[in-house]
C-alpha cells in the first residue's frame, strides 16, 4: 500500500536542519527555504548523567509541583524597614549579590560598593581605610540568597539601609530588597562618590521612613498583580519597568503624599520615585524571589531556583539539590553603552536581577517589551524569538504572566537543567553593565548568557542522587 503525497512535490519545499549549520547554508545557496533548530548534542562528558536524570521517575511530577508552586507564589509589599531590623544585620556585616566570593576575587563593582557601604556605615573616614579594612577581612560578605533577599546590581545591603519586605502568604515565605537608586552613578553599580553616599543617607533618613508610613496607612500592595498589568503594558520587569514603576506610584501616592513629613521632604520623595523608571525593579525581584523559593527543596526536581552573579562568578541552584551553588565564570554582557563608554569598559556580568528570568519575567518576557531593544541592543524579531526559544527550557508557562502579542501566553517558566544541557540553550538574560573599576557606576545595558558549566554541574550533582 502506498501512502498519498498530498501535493508534497507541487508546491516548493521547507526544509527543517538541526545540528551544524553546513547543511542548512548548502540548501539556501540553492534557494531553499529552511528552517534552522538551534539545537546542538549535549556534551559528552554530560551524556550519562542527563541518560539518568531524564530517567529519574520523578522528575515530571516534581517538575509540576516546582512550577506549580511557583505559579501559586503571592508576593504583597507589606512594610518597609531598615535592615537591620528586618533581616538581622549585624553592624559590619555585608550582603551582597551572586554566589559567594572573597574580597580577593570580588570585580570592581562590588569592591566599589562594599566601600561605599562601609563608608555609609562610619566604619571608616576614607575609602583608602575602608578598602584596608575590607582587605584585612575586618568585616563579614554574605550573600543576599542567604538571608532569602536579593539586590540588583552589586546587591551591596548594609544595616542601615532600607529594604521592601515582601510576604507570600500560600507557603510562608518573606524576602527583601534594597531601595532603587536610580541610574548612572549609584552605588550598585560600583560608585561611592560624596553624591552617593549622600543620596543614601537621604534614603535611610528620608524616604525609606515615609514609604514605610506609606505602606502601613494603605495595607498590603499586590506586587505579583502589578507584574502581571506591566507586562501587559510593554514591560518585561528587568530591564524596563516603566509601567510598573507608575503603577506602584499610583498605590502608594495617596498615603505618601499625607505621611507624617515637611512638604518639601514629601515633594522630594515622590519626585525621586517618579523619575526614577526604574523604582520598581527593586519590588519585582523579591517577589520573584518569593516564586522561586517555594519552588524550593523538591526531591527529584531539575528546576533551577536561583540565578545569580557577584561579578566573578555566575551561580546557580535548583529545587532538586537545595542551597548548593553550581558556578562558573560571569560572562560580559554586549549591548548598548552611555556616553563614551565601550566592551573594554565593561565588567562581567553582575546581580541578583537575574531572579527575575528564574521566575519567568525578564528576558524570558522580552516579547512582552520590544522597546527593550532599544536598551539593551538587538531588535524586536531578536525579541520575540527570545522568548519563545525559552520555552524549549522551561517546564511550563506562567499562569498569571502573559504575552500580548503571543496570543496571550504564559511566559516560559521554570528553567529545567536537563533540557539547557540536552538542548545547548542558554537562559536569555537581559541587565545593566558595571563599570570595571570601582567607582565608574553604570556604563550601559545589554545581553547576557550564563555559562553552561553551571547548568552541567548542577546535572550532575541531580544524577548523584539516590530516587527515594
Amino acid at each position: 500500500m502506498t501512502t498519498p503525497l498530498h501535493g508534497l512535490l507541487e508546491q516548493d519545499p521547507v526544509v527543517a536542519t538541526a545540528g551544524a549549520g553546513m547543511f542548512a547554508e548548502a540548501l539556501r545557496e540553492q534557494a531553499v527555504v529552511v528552517s534552522e533548530a538551534d539545537w546542538r548534542p549535549p556534551p559528552e562528558e554530560s551524556v550519562e548523567a542527563l541518560g539518568r536524570v531524564l530517567a529519574d521517575r520523578r522528575r515530571a511530577e516534581a517538575n509540576t509541583l516546582a512550577l506549580q508552586r511557583m505559579t501559586a507564589a503571592g508576593a504583597d509589599l507589606v512594610d518597609v524597614r531598615p535592615a537591620r531590623e528586618a533581616l538581622g544585620l549585624e553592624r559590619g556585616t555585608f550582603l551582597h549579590a551572586g554566589p559567594p566570593i572573597e574580597w580577593e576575587r570580588a570585580s570592581g563593582p562590588l569592591r566599589g560598593a562594599l566601600v561605599g557601604a562601609v563608608l555609609l556605615e562610619g566604619l571608616a573616614d576614607t575609602s583608602e581605610e575602608a578598602e584596608q579594612q575590607l582587605a584585612a577581612g575586618v568585616h563579614a560578605l554574605e550573600p543576599c540568597h542567604h538571608r532569602d533577599a536579593v539586590g540588583p546590581m552589586a546587591g551591596v545591603v548594609s544595616p542601615s539601609m532600607w529594604v521592601y519586605e515582601l510576604r507570600d502568604e500560600v507557603h510562608d515565605h518573606t524576602s527583601w530588597c534594597s531601595l532603587n537608586e536610580g541610574l548612572g552613578k549609584v552605588l550598585r553599580y560600583g560608585a561611592y562618590g560624596p553624591g552617593v553616599i549622600e543620596r543614601l543617607h537621604w534614603m535611610n533618613t528620608v524616604l525609606g521612613p515615609l514609604l514605610q508610613e506609606a505602606v502601613r496607612a494603605r495595607g498590603p500592595v499586590d506586587i505579583k498583580a502589578v507584574i502581571a498589568q506591566m507586562l501587559q503594558m510593554g514591560d518585561e520587569g528587568h530591564n524596563r519597568n516603566r509601567a510598573g514603576s507608575l503603577m506602584l506610584l499610583r498605590e502608594l501616592l495617596p498615603t505618601l503624599i499625607t505621611a507624617d513629613g515637611s512638604s518639601a521632604d514629601i515633594a522630594e520623595a515622590v519626585r525621586f520615585s517618579g523619575a526614577n523608571e526604574h523604582f520598581f525593579l527593586n519590588l519585582g525581584m523579591p517577589a520573584c524571589k518569593l516564586s522561586t523559593m517555594a519552588a524550593e527543596g523538591i526531591p527529584g526536581s531539575t528546576v533551577v531556583t536561583t540565578m545569580a552573579r557577584n561579578g566573578t562568578d555566575f551561580g546557580i541552584r535548583t529545587a532538586g539539590t537545595g542551597d548548593r551553588w553550581f558556578t562558573g565564570p560571569a560572562n560580559t554582557p554586549e549591548g548598548l553603552f552611555l556616553g563614551s563608554y565601550g566592551p573594554d569598559d565593561a565588567n562581567p556580568d553582575i546581580g541578583d536581577s537575574a531572579i527575575t528570568e528564574t521566575a519567568g519575567i525578564g528576558g524570558f518576557a522580552m516579547a512582552a517589551a520590544p522597546a527593550i531593544v532599544k536598551f539593551v541592543g538587538g531588535d524586536v524579531p531578536f525579541a520575540l524569538q527570545a522568548t519563545q526559544t525559552m520555552y524549549e527550557i522551561t517546564v511550563g508557562e506562567h499562569t498569571a504572566y502573559q504575552v500580548p502579542i503571543l496570543e496571550f501566553r504564559g511566559t516560559p517558566t521554570g528553567i529545567d537543567v536537563a533540557a539547557v544541557v540536552r538542548t545547548g540553550i542558554l537562559p536569555q538574560i537581559n541587565t545593566g553593565m558595571a563599570g570595571r573599576v570601582a567607582g565608574t557606576g553604570q556604563v550601559g545595558a545589554g545581553l547576557v548568557n550564563p555559562p553552561a558549566e553551571c547548568f552541567t554541574a548542577a546535572l550532575e550533582a541531580l544524577a548523584e542522587q539516590p530516587e527515594a
